[in-house]
């Protein structure tokens, strides 16, 4: 009979602790989910233009709130495309925002802001692509101007089927990188 009672005990001891096991790891699980649905998302970088910043297949953390985007911010922006070509999902570095304009001199790739040429040592090289830019633009209240880093292979604020930025459309700001594993820093 004690055997009988032994043989019990140790069952349960088993279930309970597989239970507890169990409700660790979902508690775990959970907490984890909601950080990220309030907190922090993840998004996959598609193409080449944060180059060299961001590679293609990159995965990266953003916040999942942001604040007053700020030049040099590298932002996720979900603005609906006026064109079935660009992605409406977009990768880029605010260049400027409300009330800045933005003037960028072609022939020498450099681009000021408010008359300030930038210094913009993430960029793959000087800005020599024009897209549908064409004289100096004044951002409007409630807009940003993005550009990707690798200038002459980015679809951005420079062409008009992008245009400016809604500061609403901006899902959040990238902090870091989770993939490929051990690069995690965003220059």
């Amino acid at each position: 009979m004690s055997e009988n009672f032994s043989e019990k005990k140790e069952k349960g001891g088993l279930v309970s602790t597989c239970f507890d096991v169990v409700s660790i790891i979902s508690v775990a699980i959970v907490a984890v989910a909601v950080v990220f649905i309030f907190a922090f998302r993840t998004v996959g970088v598609v193409g080449s233009s944060m180059y060299p910043t961001l590679k293609n297949s990159d995965r990266i953390i953003l916040t999942a709130s942001y604040g007053e985007p700020e030049y040099g911010d590298i932002v996720v922006t979900c603005q609906p495309s006026k064109s079935p070509l660009i992605p409406d999902v977009l990768v880029k570095r605010v260049i400027a925002t409300e009330g800045q304009t933005v003037d960028i001199d072609f022939v020498n790739g450099i681009v000021y802001v408010d008359d300030t040429a930038l210094d913009e040592p993430y960029i793959n090289e000087k800005t020599h692509d024009r897209e549908s830019f064409d004289k100096p633009v004044t951002v409007p209240e409630g807009y940003v101007f993005v550009m990707g880093d690798n200038r002459n292979e980015s679809t951005d604020s420079r062409d008009n089927r992008v245009g400016f930025i809604r500061e609403e459309y901006i899902l959040g700001e990238a902090l870091f990188r989770i993939a490929p594993f051990g690069q995690f820093k965003i220059g």
